[in-house]
């Protein structure tokens, strides 16, 4: 059997038989890496036999598919379309087709082609996403990130919650601030365990009711007498499961209550009925066969979502002109509920991780179950959809993780290295058209992870498609040194650091490098940290948001300023400062490589909300990202 055979096939069936890494290298994947991949796909490739099957399968004519997106004012053909058919647009207006040919489309939406077998829904997308400069208007806007669970406030249950979210985005919009991008709030495993990364969620569609106040929805006195005799840990590291256990004794409590009073339920049976199956699917997943606990269930489900609400609706009513920013998770937990209860629409045999780069050198598999393109096509895009939908439902905008996985994601063969993974393409142009249109009909922005190692040409389709990328200060640099301002991208955000990167203050004092160095973690880079903190204070210097000589490591107050100060003076219409970064904190949220030897999605910020944003040099530094706008 002839090696390019087998590469031919994987070619034809969007795997990438060859790629080029962090560094340029061209990288070639070996054909073990290639015939474990067809087979995840349904293509066994270990037989000339198979091969020519496998072919034969990927070449016939596909079927018409449940959907077929296209662009307003573009005519577009559909494969396969024979005989008369009619699209009705959403107005009600019908046009009929001549031929398999679709008309130029002028309004967006969701409007359907009726043939004499079937209905194929034709999504027509605008152009472009709501872009963040059409929402500042020529007035560039700032904003902060936050770790919901770290938050701290009177009574939150020993986890930061929806409450302490909107008191945040208060205090935020009295200083200037249009918007608060968030950690990922979706459902997590509900078994009691450890297992609490947001980033592995169980399901991507329902959220996170640990994170919920149920005070929003059923009254401060209602949740003050459930919560009696309750032990709250109130730790400076979230203790998971105890915080779990204690939390879920106080929503059933109060479901209890509101069984036994009669308490007007309309809402919820409505809430249960707008979200549908899905809904019920997830709590009977986490019933685990107890279907009694299904309706408590859907209960906790409904009151995280009125509290998410609420606080989006907080932020607005005090004056941000985005609110929340959702985050939302490339992949999802292989055994919870949205992977077990739609099996169908997910790869089996893979997970997702990422190839290597300058910050990990042995790559990185994060354990994700990742959607089936073909089943994405299959299925009318609707596991997607059902995703950004879910994430835009109480946001104003959405931050997609590993936004790259749009058009192709690094899987990794089960029981294999993150190194001997390859790259599988995703549809594009579909899920950008989807993205731009659902985008416009949440009214809400769109920005894209796009860091690591970036496709060619990724970055130029998203800023067609009015997806703002992501300007992190650590990579805004070349050889000669960090990049001023003035050479940051003007439709990116702007931003310090993430969640997965050294804060400022811990950058400057070296931290990360004795963490990583413990954990046997060290990069070659770390020993550059003295030339790279000379560089960095140099750039500032020059931008004009620092002065003086550069301050040692042991003080990383000045650097933590004109690092906000360059992050302000960057030309995107958005600028984002992580909390952490703003009250000047050394410990970063999560250290990629770790599972156990590091506190990740642990850390409560000291302070409750009501006095975060007091302390004088929070003030100075809220102030000049605040000029951004005058």
């Amino acid at each position: 059997m002839s090696d390019e055979a087998v590469r031919a096939l994987a070619r034809e069936a969007g795997i990438a038989v060859e790629w080029t890494d962090a560094s340029g290298q061209p990288q070639i994947v070996s054909l073990d890496v290639l015939r474990r991949m067809l087979a995840v796909l349904g293509l066994p490739a270990d037989s000339p036999e198979q091969v020519a099957l496998s072919r034969d399968h990927l070449c016939a004519p596909p079927p018409l598919p449940p959907m077929i997106t296209t662009t307003i004012g573009v005519a577009c053909r559909v494969p396969g379309l024979s005989g008369s058919a009619e699209l009705r647009l959403e107005s009600g207006e019908g046009l009929a087709l001549v031929g398999n040919e679709l008309p130029a489309i002028v309004q967006p939406g969701y409007h359907v082609l009726r043939t004499a077998e079937r209905e194929i829904l034709v999504a027509a997308a605008p152009r472009r996403c709501v872009t963040l400069d059409d929402v500042a208007a020529g007035r560039p806007m700032f904003g902060l990130a936050v770790q919901t669970y770290a938050l701290r406030r009177a009574g939150d249950d020993g986890i930061g919650d929806t409450t302490a979210l909107a008191d945040l985005a208060r205090q935020a919009a009295r200083h200037g601030a249009d918007a608060l991008t968030v950690s990922p709030a979706h459902a997590l495993a509900t078994d009691g365990s450890s297992h609490f990364t947001p980033y592995s969620p169980s399901s991507r569609l329902f959220l996170n009711a640990l994170m919920a106040d149920p005070a929003c929805v059923l009254g401060d006195e209602r949740v003050r007498r459930a919560r009696a005799g309750l032990q709250i840990d109130d730790g400076e590291l979230i203790d998971w499961p105890a915080v779990s256990r204690a939390k879920r004794i106080l929503l059933r409590r109060l479901h209890q209550e509101f069984v036994r009073d009669g308490l007007p339920a309309d809402d919820l049976r409505r809430f249960v009925s707008e979200a549908g199956p899905r809904l019920v699917e997830h709590a009977r997943f986490d019933a685990r066969g107890r279907e009694a606990e299904i309706d408590y269930l859907l209960f906790e489900q409904w009151i995280a979502d009125r509290a998410l609400a609420g606080a989006q609706r907080a932020a607005r009513d005090a004056g941000m002109r985005i609110g929340l920013i959702a985050d939302l998770a490339v992949g999802l937990d292989r055994n919870g509920s949205q992977a077990r209860s739609r099996p169908q629409d997910m790869l089996d045999g893979v997970s997702i991780g990422a190839p290597p780069d300058s910050f990990n050198m042995k790559g990185q598999g994060w354990g994700l179950g990742a959607l089936s393109p073909r089943a994405l096509v299959d299925s009318g895009f609707e596991p997607f959809l059902a995703t950004l939908r879910a994430a835009l439902r109480h946001a104003g905008g959405v931050r997609i993780d590993h936004a790259m996985g749009m058009m192709r994601l690094w899987l990794i063969p089960d029981g294999a290295p993150p190194t001997e993974g390859a790259y599988l393409a995703y549809p594009l142009d579909d899920l950008l058209r989807l993205v731009a249109l659902e985008s416009h009909r949440h009214r809400a922005v769109v920005i894209g992870e796009d860091l690591g190692t970036v496709p060619p040409a990724f970055r130029e389709r998203c800023r067609e498609a009015g997806i703002a990328g992501m300007d992190v200060m650590w990579f805004q640099r070349d050889d000669s040194g960090f990049l001023p301002p003035r050479r940051w991208r003007g439709d990116a955000i702007a931003m310090t650091t993430t969640h997965d990167l050294p804060t400022v203050a811990g950058w400057w004092q070296g931290a990360d490098i004795g963490l990583r160095a413990g954990l046997g973690l060290a990069s070659e880079a770390d020993a550059q940290r003295p030339q790279d903190r000379s560089a960095l204070w140099r750039t500032c210097v020059e931008a004009g948001v620092a002065q003086g000589v550069e301050p040692p490591p042991h003080d990383p107050a000045p650097a933590v300023d004109a690092a906000i100060g360059l992050v302000a003076a960057a030309p995107s219409p958005l600028a984002i400062v992580p909390l952490e970064d703003l009250l000047g904190l050394s410990e970063q949220p999560n250290l990629p490589g770790t599972v156990d030897e590091h506190p990740n999605w642990r850390r409560r910020l000291k302070f409750p909300v009501d006095q975060l944003l007091e302390p004088a040099p929070v003030q100075a530094r809220l102030k000049r990202l605040a000029a951004r706008s005058s």
